[in-house]
């Protein structure tokens, strides 16, 4: 009777070290919104935080899908697209533009966000991709290219966003890049060169580009994100999955540290000092010590290819989406995860 006494009460005291350490997550799941009839991937995100939207691009299911921000309720479908990826909610207007491109095709498209009409269209090089915007000029900074091209450059189309014209274009080196970061000045783009597994610096003057840094010992760098008072700026590759922290002043790889598999995003919680990278089955919480040391916390489970998200810290919110590509019985769905002291 004692021992079953003693290893019920070792049972619960498993159980309470167990919920102990769940309420210490530093990501709490707040809501799941199932996406039935969806299949394939999804892209990027964009956040209307005064119309409570937010915008999903369903890359594979060609459509926006539309979503209240605070409760993951769907709210609207847009369809019109080829496949869509990143997305930008222009505030003023009340319009977003969207990247929709694949090997054959790139356009970029600007909707009404009262009834999500397609208002007009860009043609841009084949491949269009990731894009970035500079609140300082207000233009949109747009990838073009693909893994599955020989090119030996590949352009970023530069957009107007308050006229929605193109004014001009940069040239990089290899056939793809991804994320990119753009410092507070709005003076300089760093961008994910995975064409030649360097992070590539431009100056957004002369549209010229003035540093080159190699990522050594790793390859396809998906994820970005900028620490700019701290003078360091965050890269994440796939193979293998590893988060670099470079230098700005110098270029020079400071320190690495795993992170999650297959990841595209990433975000730098300055309120927490925290750094999530969202990739398949987990999101990575990194956690910034000082400028030069940094610390795996958690790995959070997450979904199936849940590889794109966004942080609104105003809303201490991190919005995930988990994918279904290459796996039939895949549960889509939109995630909203609270992040926690």
């Amino acid at each position: 009777m004692k021992k079953t006494l003693s290893s019920f009460s070792m049972s619960l005291m498993l159980f309470a070290t167990l919920g102990i350490a769940q309420d210490k997550q530093p990501l709490k799941l707040v809501a799941t919104t199932p996406l039935p009839g969806f299949s394939g991937d999804f892209d990027h995100f964009a956040v209307d935080l005064k119309g409570n939207r937010l915008f999903l691009a369903a890359e594979d299911h060609k459509t926006v899908e539309v979503f209240d921000l605070k409760t993951g309720k769907p709210l609207h479908s847009i369809a019109g697209f080829r496949a869509p990826h990143a997305l930008l909610y222009l505030p003023d207007s009340d319009k977003f533009i969207v990247t929709d491109g694949e090997d054959d095709f790139g356009v970029v498209a600007l909707v009404n966000g009262q009834d999500y009409k397609i208002l007009d269209t860009i043609k841009l090089p084949n491949g269009v991709d990731g894009a970035k915007f500079n609140p300082v000029n207000k233009y949109y900074y747009v990838e073009s290219g693909g893994g599955a091209s020989k090119a030996k450059t590949h352009p970023i189309s530069i957009i107007d966003t308050k006229t929605f014209k193109p004014v001009g274009e940069i040239t990089l080196p290899g056939n793809r890049s991804e994320a990119m970061a753009i410092d507070h000045a709005g003076k300089k783009l760093y961008v994910n060169n995975t064409g030649t597994d360097e992070v590539l610096v431009v100056d957004l003057n002369t549209r010229q580009i003035i540093a080159k840094w190699p990522v050594p010992d790793a390859h396809v760098q998906n994820a970005m994100a900028l620490d700019e008072p701290h003078h360091r700026l965050f890269s994440a590759t796939r193979q293998p999955p590893k988060f670099f922290v470079f230098n700005t002043d110098t270029g020079k790889v400071v320190t690495t540290v795993p992170c999650a598999g297959f990841n595209d995003d990433m975000w730098f919680d300055t309120a927490r000092k925290r750094i999530y990278v969202t990739g398949s089955e987990t999101t990575t919480v990194i956690e910034q010590r000082d400028a030069d040391h940094y610390q795996n916390v958690a790995d959070v489970p997450t979904g199936f290819r849940a590889k794109t998200s966004v942080f609104v810290p105003e809303l201490n919110r991190l919005y995930i989406a988990v994918s279904g590509k290459g796996k039939p019985d895949a549960k889509l769905a939109l995630q909203i995860f609270e992040a926690q002291p």
